[in-house]
């Protein structure tokens, strides 16, 4: 079954521990990369407080909401951060279906709010249900229209459950058959976005006739929605930010150039571009905020 991951034995102060990050059970490891839950209700929570930070991601996702709902907030410029002032658009339906994001997005929640959302593999959700990750980068779709019609009875089945346990019980047993069926003969990658990204190269390589340069590149990116470039750059970043919080917890500070060799980029200034293309704020800006700011709450699950 899905087991919750360990808390950090240190909750920043002043902010709430609604979030929880559940871990899936061994035969979906290579499947599902972890599960998300967020439940504000019963806290007092000011505006600013019910946004929602998310960074760009190769990964897809299936969300359920069972108390409250979410609006997406609209940046002015392309690439920026949504902030209460933005456009809000609704959800597009009950339960929602995110492809593989090239940039950072953010949400709000009016009101307290319960919901669940599973990160997925792309190449796995590709082999499951036959949706081409390509196609969903970017996008935020109804998933009772895009996913497959076997699949609109687990969606109300893990809305009607009591609990996350039993939520991630009944997704879990919906799709371990179905996986088993599917899944690569290969050995699958580590937990990490660029373990993944190699596993997906060396998958693209031995699959099938073709091993040009640009053939294993449409491969990669059919698969993943996403290109090489892009799922290397992520899993630099994911690296580099697995390093601040290190040191800040061994340290006390963080050298930002320290932290850019140690992951891979060229330089500080590098690391800075990377990083607010991915997530929309500077290397300590991000910092901070993982650290100060109820609306990083998901950074502070990652980490």
């Amino acid at each position: 079954m899905a087991t919750l991951a360990p808390l950090s034995a240190e909750h920043p102060s002043g902010l709430i521990p609604s979030g929880q990050l559940w871990l899936p059970r061994a035969s979906l490891t290579h499947c599902l990369r972890a599960s998300i839950v967020r439940n504000t209700v019963g806290y007092r929570l000011a505006d600013a407080q019910r946004l929602n930070h998310f960074p760009a991601s190769p990964l897809c996702s299936l969300s359920w909401w069972f108390t409250g709902y979410s609006e997406t907030l609209v940046p002015r410029t392309t690439g920026g951060v949504g902030h209460l002032g933005c456009e809000r658009l609704p959800m597009p339906g009950r339960w929602v279906l995110t492809g593989p994001q090239t940039v950072p997005s953010t949400s709000w929640c009016p009101e307290p709010t319960e919901g669940l959302m599973v990160l997925m593999q792309p190449d796995a959700l590709h082999l499951l249900t036959g949706l081409e990750p390509e196609a969903l980068t970017n996008c935020v779709v109804d998933a009772q229209a895009a996913l497959p019609a076997d699949w609109h009875p687990m969606l109300a089945a893990v809305q009607a459950q009591p609990d996350n346990a039993r939520r991630l019980a009944c997704l879990e047993d919906f799709l371990e058959p179905r996986w088993e069926a599917c899944r690569p003969e290969q050995p699958g990658p580590g937990r990490s976005y660029s373990d993944w990204a190699q596993h997906l190269a060396q998958r693209a390589a031995l699959s099938a006739p073709g091993r040009s340069l640009r053939q294993l590149e449409r491969r990669i990116k059919r698969w993943a929605g996403l290109p090489m470039r892009e799922l290397r750059g992520m899993g630099k970043s994911e690296q580099a930010f697995f390093d601040a919080l290190t040191a800040h917890v061994d340290q006390g500070t963080v050298s930002w150039a320290g932290v850019a060799a140690s992951a891979g980029f060229a330089d500080q200034s590098h690391l800075c571009r990377v990083t607010r293309r991915i997530t929309g704020f500077s290397p300590q800006a991000l910092y901070e905020g993982i650290l100060r700011d109820e609306a990083f709450w998901a950074y502070r699950l990652w980490v």
